[in-house]
């Protein structure tokens, strides 16, 4: 059967309105924890080696299949009434605009340790946020097309989230102070409160939850919360399953890498915050939504693979390219050019990744089963970014700040081909396994 294109009226659907505050919502706090907590410490003259440890805040994205297990079997008492997956929603998104406006409260004069236990807070409360609704998206969807559409969707809003918190806070930051940025960007998380009150249950997940009679606490039941996820993955891709992760876990390297020295560079390269807001708010956002509709279509017409493959290619280039601004001197039009680049491909990939992964869960275990595949994709380029600062800060010793910068992009671009070449090797696999059709 061939696949049905999304129309504009699929996206005005409630479910798949809700799906887009959610969205925005998950994406909301990530920068604010990472890239752009970089840019604030930049102009508070933090210097790049505490700028890259002070990164791996991030890791607790990396960590939360952890604590998924306990998600995916447990209510949360004081919230129990809105639902399973809707308690465990509203009760995240409300730590994480207390802890956002405690950064802004706080801010750099208290200390960076007070303010890096705030952003921890965010960053793990805002992975538990990660891991509900992508358990929301899956078992909402009804079927495989509408799955795509929620995925895109997701994708959609949660782009547009990272934008206004990589863009458009970097305009409010210069008239108003990052502090008090802060602490709007934590009033902000209103929108995924009022798109949890507003939500629908998921129905799908509950019938495969109700044979689960063992309770949490029990031997059976912990072992079946815990440990069943994981045993359903690899009894389902045998062997496979390891490449899978393998593969997953190289494939945003690249970006992660060199996430908290992105910003830093625009500050060292002269870059206003104004300038840098505008064009990642102008081309920028145009180019992440052209990536996104790329990404989808190719995941639908060429397959997750060949997506993956392209991603992957396009991806490692864009972030290569940074370099340019370090060695062929920093014009407006070339910093556009490498910022519709970036914005493009890591959207791309970003996509191709989301639809990969939704793909490889099973039912009743969609929470840990998709936060172990999300926290694989992230858990290495978390550890390795916070090194990036010291990275840079060595290299300029023997090549200068700016073109030290320009030598760690190069390098970061190339820690993408590995995953490239992984998924090749996984799709000639899968090429292989497919029955050969019989002859008419």
């Amino acid at each position: 059967m061939t696949p049905r294109k999304h129309r504009i009226a699929d996206y005005l659907r409630p479910k798949t309105l809700t799906m887009l505050l959610l969205g925005f919502s998950s994406g909301l706090p990530f920068f604010l924890v990472g890239n752009t907590f970089g840019y604030w410490l930049r102009d508070e003259h933090t210097s790049l080696t505490a700028i890259g440890f002070l990164s791996w805040v991030g890791i607790a994205y990396s960590l939360k299949f952890l604590w998924a297990p306990l998600i995916d079997r447990m209510d949360l008492p004081l919230f129990k009434r809105l639902g399973h997956r809707r308690g465990w929603m509203l009760f995240s998104q409300i730590v994480v605009g207390l802890a956002l406006a405690a950064m802004g409260g706080a801010g750099t004069k208290a200390g960076l340790g007070r303010l890096g236990a705030f952003a921890l807070v965010v960053a793990f409360a805002s992975s538990t946020q990660d891991i509900v609704v992508d358990a929301w998206r899956i078992e909402s969807a009804d079927d495989g097309e509408e799955q795509g559409l929620l995925a895109s969707a997701y994708q959609f809003s949660y782009r547009l989230a990272l934008l206004t918190t990589d863009s458009l806070i970097l305009l409010i930051a210069a008239a108003v102070g990052w502090r008090m940025s802060y602490g709007i960007y934590g009033a902000a998380m209103a929108v995924g409160i009022i798109a949890t009150l507003f939500a629908m249950e998921p129905k799908s997940a509950d019938v495969v939850m109700d044979k689960k009679e063992s309770p949490l606490w029990t031997t059976r039941g912990f072992l079946d919360a815990v440990v069943g996820p994981f045993l359903a993955f690899f009894r389902a891709h045998g062997w496979l399953a390891l490449v899978m992760l393998a593969a997953i876990s190289l494939y945003r390297l690249p970006d992660f890498i060199m996430g908290p020295m992105a910003n830093p560079y625009y500050h060292d390269l002269g870059l206003s915050k104004q300038t840098v807001g505008a064009v990642r708010g102008s081309i920028g956002l145009i180019a992440t939504f052209a990536g996104i509709a790329a990404g989808g279509f190719c995941s639908l017409k060429l397959g997750y693979m060949r997506a993956l493959i392209i991603g992957g290619i396009v991806q490692a280039a864009a972030i290569a390219a940074y370099a340019a601004l370090a060695f062929a001197g920093l014009s407006i039009p070339l910093f556009a050019l490498v910022m519709v680049g970036d914005n493009f491909s890591i959207s791309f990939a970003g996509v191709a990744l989301v639809a990969y992964m939704s793909s490889l869960t099973n039912l009743g275990y969609t929470a840990t089963q998709y936060a172990l595949l999300s926290s694989t994709y992230a858990w290495l380029g978390k550890i390795l970014k916070g090194f990036s600062g010291a990275a840079v800060e060595s290299l300029s010793h023997t090549h200068g700040l700016i073109h030290a910068y320009g030598i760690f992009f190069i390098v970061c671009g190339l820690t993408g081909l590995p995953a490239v070449l992984l998924f090749g090797a996984l799709g000639y696999w899968h090429r292989r396994k497919q029955p050969v059709p019989a002859p008419a």
